[in-house]
């Protein structure tokens, strides 16, 4: 059994078979969730995992080329995100819908407050 990392064997499968820019939706637990990616639900009960923790960690296990999030967004949800990438690109909310539907991956977090949602594209290490 790993000891560090993610240990979601979902999850850690669905990281592994990622490559150069495909799509990473991180949602709340309200975003409507797109037919045909994969999904790994995380979401445990109302805020369990949150956003930020779930976040947190898949940043330190993909290389992120860049983000879009939902202009709407505000808060510490929307300072993590600018915290993190610095060219975040905001979107109209319905606009991130549509470009969610592109996912090559989902990851439905416990989050409860609105808009804490954003779309990962993955980058190469090298």
């Amino acid at each position: 059994m790993k000891k560090a990392g993610i240990l979601n064997r979902h999850l850690a499968g669905a990281l592994a078979e990622l490559g150069h820019g495909d799509g990473v939706l991180v949602c709340d637990a309200g975003m409507p969730i797109p037919a045909g990616p994969r999904v790994v639900d995380l979401a445990f009960r109302a805020g369990v995992p949150s956003f930020a923790q779930v976040l947190e960690g898949l940043l330190a296990e993909l290389v992120v080329e860049g983000a879009t999030a939902a202009q709407e967004l505000r808060g510490p949800g929307r300072a993590l995100l600018e915290g993190h990438f610095q060219d975040l690109e905001l979107v109209p909310h319905e606009r991130l819908k549509e470009l969610s539907a592109g996912a090559r991956l989902v990851v439905r977090t416990g989050e409860a407050r609105p808009y804490a949602n954003v779309l990962l594209r993955c980058g190469v290490f090298f």
